[in-house]
């Protein structure tokens, strides 16, 4: 993908101004890293507690839901309306009754985020082995015994693989917040680079968007291998088929 993009940057088969050479790129990450730094730091910090606040928040509306059938009838839609809702045209209502702070952007990054957290715990808490559930119970399990060691073990595969794409999504949250309303951030930083028609800032901001995501992927990732080990999807090799 480098060799091509600088290919075709190289031999201008788009104009500079629209793909810069990847040294151009290089040159503006480094000539401007402390200004690119202070602002990727704002925009971490958004993500981070956006994604926190979403993983809280999603796992409670998940349990409520999986355990009580009242609470799926009045959660459920109100989790779909908030899903459904396009998040950049709420965000300037966000910075109305929030202003230009950190809370719009954290707000825009839960919303965004929490989704996928509600749907996979909610699977994995309602996947638990009936049998397992019937042997707790036969055995005097209260049901926060039952909860700690059988369902909530049980559901952490699913409840990772949703925290890993919640944490993704929680960036874009925080850029979109970024978007509409802010002074600092890697979203700011992005808007004044296209009005400036500024494609190597515009193509090192992504990149740093990016990193930023993969960085918080990989963390959850680690989570999941020291929480999860046991699981097949943590042990290397394993088969997709057996005969």
């Amino acid at each position: 993908m480098l060799v091509a993009w600088w290919v075709v940057a190289a031999r201008q088969v788009v104009p500079n101004y629209l793909v810069p050479r990847p040294e151009q790129v290089w040159q503006t990450l480094t000539g401007q890293w402390d200004f690119l730094m202070r602002n990727s730091f704002v925009t971490l910090w958004e993500t981070i507690l956006g994604f926190v606040l979403a993983a809280l928040i999603g796992l409670g509306a998940a349990v409520l839901i999986a355990y009580s059938k009242t609470m799926e009838r009045a959660l459920y839609p109100i989790v779909l309306f908030a899903q459904v809702i396009p998040k950049i045209a709420i965000a300037p209502l966000l910075i109305v009754w929030f202003g230009f702070g950190l809370t719009p952007k954290i707000i825009l990054a839960v919303l965004i985020a929490f989704f996928p957290v509600v749907i996979s715990g909610v699977a994995g808490l309602r996947s638990t082995d009936p049998e397992l559930l019937d042997l707790s119970a036969t055995m005097g399990a209260s049901p926060w015994q039952t909860f700690r060691k059988i369902r909530f073990p049980n559901a952490l595969p699913h409840l990772m693989a949703g925290l890993k794409v919640a944490v993704t999504l929680a960036v874009v949250g925080a850029v979109v917040g970024e978007f509409v309303g802010a002074t600092e951030g890697l979203g700011y930083v992005l808007l004044v680079a296209n009005g400036n028609l500024d494609a190597p800032m515009l193509f090192a901001d992504l990149f740093l968007m990016s990193a930023i995501g993969i960085a918080l992927f990989a963390v959850i990732e680690a989570a999941e291998a020291l929480l999860i080990p046991w699981h097949a999807s943590r042990r290397a090799g394993t088969p997709l088929t057996t005969s």
